[in-house]
């Protein structure tokens, strides 16, 4: 049954993204006058990740760089400051084409793609021309390069073994000798890559894990978490792992691994203001500082360059800001871009979770019966980055059974019809937006909606223990035309496995106030356990 008064009908208003990841924007204009470029830019706070430069993907709704191999982007009259509410089938509906333009390179392939987007007369028309990278990192090759035996440098092994390197010596070894488990209570063996090894790795971090927590660092950047909004992964996280007694030590010779608690999003919002270039510089500077502060004070960081030190981080900007500063540390980062600074076996990916109710993160869990979910798929959002405009050229009032729509106001009516779509669908397409990551993953698994991800190079949540291809489906973004086709091709019954499945994981993506037993809090830590133990080298 629907919530009462709703009612799920393509027609619902559609105007600004009901989701925090898209109230981030940047908009360029770009004019050419005399065979130049002339840019003028307007950032809000809440800018987007990165302008450096992009190794797999192309070019945003409304960004234009004038660089080698980039072509320029015409945006005009889109408004960030007073969102129009837009409808789905207004008669009124500006259409917005691209011109048709392929250039051949060496390695990339320009494709147009005509974008149709609804709007009303105060919009004017949008080209957009995507870069497709012919030549992603697929899911097959993610899982090669994770099983390859992770090798330190010798710039990282510590000049001498301590007790706790011993210690971590000795549980890799028992993880790569773990007795087979075939069953186990409240586990899923479909879901994990080897379940016997994942549980002696977690029951080994249970007993064994002590994490010491530098105290140096000044609020609101260090030791101040946020619960609230897109990047409330991190913020979740060093609130619940500061108030852990089983793990935290205070003596740091007693730690395996030492946790950096600052908040990537507070450090953003803190210190670079809206000059969004030097913005980057004075936060990587600031945590260089930092750093240096902790190398000099303590002798830990020194003694294997950072490897047995972490971060969690989901500010889009989190892995330029490390990159450096912090290169050999395990970086849990929601950015989890394997085509440009996310390194596998050494970084984790950390979910993107948006919480709406710090009092009750569980709030609205669940849906449907398969039985009763009539939508094939379905996708709302705002049009952030180069893929959404072009899914909704391709599948936007054109089937039916495929319910993908724009962005959608931020009224409290409008986030129940959202709910209610990813509970009577499916398939919840989870298309990247500005980078690789969109918390529509760990939507669509809250409400028992299979996910269907578009983000090349994305390298999905706790990837190092999850068979992915149990509960999500995967499609390149060059696939988009055929998405309908891909996804009437599976099996009735392979649908209903993976959503079967889909279940049997939603307790691993699940905060709680007070952690339990093999919740995301702890997921999380075993993940930069898991990638630590596996680095260590055994004699």
């Amino acid at each position: 049954m629907l919530e009462k008064n709703l009612t799920l009908d393509e027609n619902f208003p559609v105007g600004t993204d009901r989701n925090a990841e898209d109230i981030s924007v940047q908009e360029k204009t770009i004019d050419f006058r005399n065979d130049s470029l002339q840019k003028t830019e307007k950032t809000d706070e809440s800018y987007k990740a990165d302008n450096g430069p992009k190794t797999s993907s192309g070019l945003t709704v409304s960004e234009g760089r004038n660089e080698a191999g980039i072509v320029p982007v015409v945006s005009q009259g889109i408004s960030t400051e007073s969102p129009e509410t837009l409808n789905a089938d207004s008669k009124g509906n500006v259409k917005q084409t691209t011109e048709t333009q392929i250039e051949h390179q060496k390695t990339e392939l320009w494709q147009p793609v005509p974008v149709t987007l609804n709007g009303n007369s105060t919009m004017t028309s949008i080209s957009i021309l995507k870069k497709w990278n012919p030549r992603p990192t697929s899911l097959s090759q993610m899982n090669a390069l994770l099983l390859r035996i992770p090798v330190s440098s010798p710039s990282m092994s510590p000049r001498r073994y301590s007790t706790r390197d011993r210690e971590l010596q000795s549980a890799k070894l028992e993880i790569e000798n773990a007795p087979i488990i075939r069953n186990n209570p409240g586990l899923s063996a479909s879901v994990f890559r080897n379940l016997s090894k994942f549980i002696r790795s977690y029951d080994l971090m249970d007993h064994m894990l002590k994490v010491y927590i530098y105290k140096e660092g000044e609020k609101p950047v260090f030791h101040q978490p946020l619960m609230r909004g897109i990047y409330a992964s991190e913020g979740w996280f060093m609130k619940l792992v500061e108030g852990n007694k089983k793990f935290v030590v205070r003596d740091p010779k007693k730690a395996h691994l030492f946790y950096l608690p600052f908040d990537s999003h507070m450090l953003r919002l803190t210190l670079s203001g809206q000059n969004v270039k030097n913005g980057k510089k004075v936060l990587e500077k600031y945590l260089k500082s930092y750093v240096g502060l902790i190398a000099r004070k303590y002798s830990f960081w020194n003694r294997t360059e950072g490897a047995d030190h972490f971060l969690v981080a989901c500010h889009d900007w989190a892995p330029k800001l490390t990159k450096q500063c912090m290169k050999n540390c395990i970086r849990s980062l929601c950015n989890a871009n394997v085509g440009r600074d996310f390194k596998i076996g050494k970084d984790t990916s950390l979910p993107v979770t948006y919480i709406r109710s710090v009092e009750n993160p569980l709030q609205d869990l669940g849906g449907k019966p398969a039985s009763e979910r009539s939508i094939l798929a379905f996708f709302a959002g705002g049009m952030h980055g180069y893929l959404r405009p072009i899914l909704l050229h391709y599948w936007e009032n054109k089937e039916p059974d495929m319910k993908i729509f724009g962005p959608m106001p931020h009224d409290i009516e409008s986030k129940k019809i959202y709910r209610e779509y990813m509970k009577s669908s499916k398939y919840c397409i989870c298309a990247r937006g500005y980078e690789v990551h969109t918390p529509r993953v760990v939507e669509a698994i809250f409400y028992e909606c299979v996910p269907v991800i578009i983000s090349d190079n994305y390298m999905p949540p706790f990837f190092e223990v999850f068979n992915w291809e149990a509960f999500a489906v995967f499609v390149q973004e060059k696939d988009i035309p055929n998405l309908r086709d891909i996804l009437l091709s599976i099996p009735e019954e392979k649908y209903l496995t993976m959503m079967s499945s889909v279940k049997m994981v939603q307790q691993h993506f699940f905060w709680h106030k007070k952690p339990v037993k093999y919740d995301l809090f702890h997921m999380i830590l075993h993940s930069v356990w898991y990638n630590r133990v596996l680095q260590i080298k055994t004699r």
